[in-house]
């Protein structure tokens, strides 16, 4: 578990793992330099699982592979500290990787709730089996990052997280894995997502174009350069500003609880959040007229534009 800065939610992560119906693990918490109560929320729990390791600030890439490095066992259950783990994930992973030995990598579906844990949808995974994720993986990332149970000798073989491709180091990761072995999704719910507005990651669709075509370059590649990573930082700076980050969170919200649960008051108060932080986003304003339409016309038209998409 990487964290930085998680005293709002780390408390509730690191209960639901300690919660955990398979209690043979380590919790490996990389506090990459917090400077708010995170540490003192960590050393609050008096359990001998759960191990610390404090280190400067240095991203979520160079945290993990610390992380990597200082495991000790050879299963390694990502998870981040914002989220919540649903009690018999880390059991169904683990049985599935002991007994199917040609799979490195093993995720599942999650419950996405909002920064407050209110609930906005169900997330299904776009494919489970090996076949249908090797497809997938040039241009769609398989996995939820949190969700996923990997082996760490295969991962360390394939070179760890690139610490070069910000902001979607764990697709690189994966298309570096491929060479490794098996990879597989579980068609059950193993985590809650939390979406919360200082999230490492936003929708692409508030990403600029020069981002967004770096990316499907790298991914085409198969891997980062140093210039590329140079050119990404630039780029995520300018993108992942705070208003831009608040933005996209309550946008995103919106349309989970316009589209995915139909609740069109609270979909059109995070359009009014995002509108406000942003207004020439001219999508916002057609979403919240749209959310004054019947539930069925809503469902046709966004069925039919993933179609289109």
């Amino acid at each position: 578990m990487p964290a930085y800065n998680t005293a709002t939610y780390i408390g509730e992560a690191i209960s639901s793992v300690l919660a955990q119906d398979f209690d043979a693990f380590e919790l490996l918490i990389i506090d990459d330099g917090s400077t708010d109560g995170t540490a003192n929320i960590i050393r609050g729990f008096k359990d001998t699982r759960i191990r610390i390791i404090r280190q400067e600030h240095s991203g979520i890439s160079a945290a993990l592979n610390r992380g990597l490095q200082e495991a000790s066992t050879n299963y390694i259950a990502r998870f981040d500290a914002d989220d919540i783990c649903l009690p018999g994930r880390l059991r169904k992973q683990y049985d599935f990787l002991e007994n199917n030995p040609g799979y490195v990598i093993c995720g599942g579906e999650a419950e996405y709730i909002s920064e407050n844990g209110e609930y906005l949808f169900d997330f299904k995974c776009p494919a489970y089996s090996h076949e249908e994720l090797a497809v997938l993986l040039k241009h769609t990332c398989p996995f939820i990052h949190s969700a996923v149970m990997y082996r760490k000798e295969a991962v360390l073989r394939a070179g760890g997280y690139c610490t070069f491709a910000h902001n979607f180091e764990d697709h690189v990761l994966w298309l570096q894995l491929a060479s490794q072995g098996k990879f597989r999704n579980l068609e059950e719910q193993l985590i809650k997502v939390r979406f919360n507005p200082s999230s490492a990651t936003i929708d692409e669709k508030w990403c600029s174009k020069e981002f967004n075509s770096l990316k499907r370059k790298i991914l085409g590649q198969g891997y980062a350069s140093a210039e590329d990573g140079e050119k990404l930082k630039l780029l995520v700076q300018t993108q992942q500003t705070k208003g831009i980050k608040e933005g996209a969170y309550h946008a995103l919200c919106g349309k989970k609880f316009l589209v995915n649960n139909h609740q069109p008051a609270r979909a059109r108060r995070q359009f009014s959040r995002a509108i406000k932080l942003h207004p020439a986003k001219w999508e916002n304003y057609a979403l919240y007229l749209l959310s004054f339409f019947p539930e069925p016309f809503i469902q046709w038209l966004y069925r039919k534009s993933k179609i289109q998409s």
